[in-house]
């Protein structure tokens, strides 16, 4: 999976050791397969608990949050994670070209 982090403040996620990053890792390499729709929030909440938090949720982010005129078409788009004002991740399935999609989080994130 790509990952397009809009904005993600200093104090965001600094409990990370390198013991929580290297299980972060080897989780990613045994279960993530790059499938976002399939795999995005499961990947999300290792992130989060690989920073020190207890899990996504915990920490205060939102899953799909819907945001209104905020896809290319004029209708309502879904970031992935948001946990303002911290950070916006907006993902893509492995390979795609995230050049394409930098405008949309950008878009995502000052709506």
């Amino acid at each position: 999976m790509d990952l397009i982090i809009y904005y993600c403040s200093e104090t965001t996620m600094t409990s990370s050791t390198p013991e929580t990053l290297s299980k972060f890792v080897q989780f990613c390499h045994q279960h993530i397969t790059g499938q976002e729709r399939k795999e995005a929030q499961t990947f999300l909440d290792r992130f989060f608990r690989a920073f020190g938090h207890e899990g996504a949720l915990e920490a205060g982010a939102t899953y799909e949050e819907a945001i209104k005129k905020g896809s290319k078409t004029g209708k309502t788009g879904f970031a992935d994670l948001v946990w303002k004002p911290r950070v916006l991740i907006e993902m893509k399935k492995r390979g795609e070209d995230l050049n394409k999609h930098y405008s949309q989080a950008f878009d995502y994130w000052t709506k």
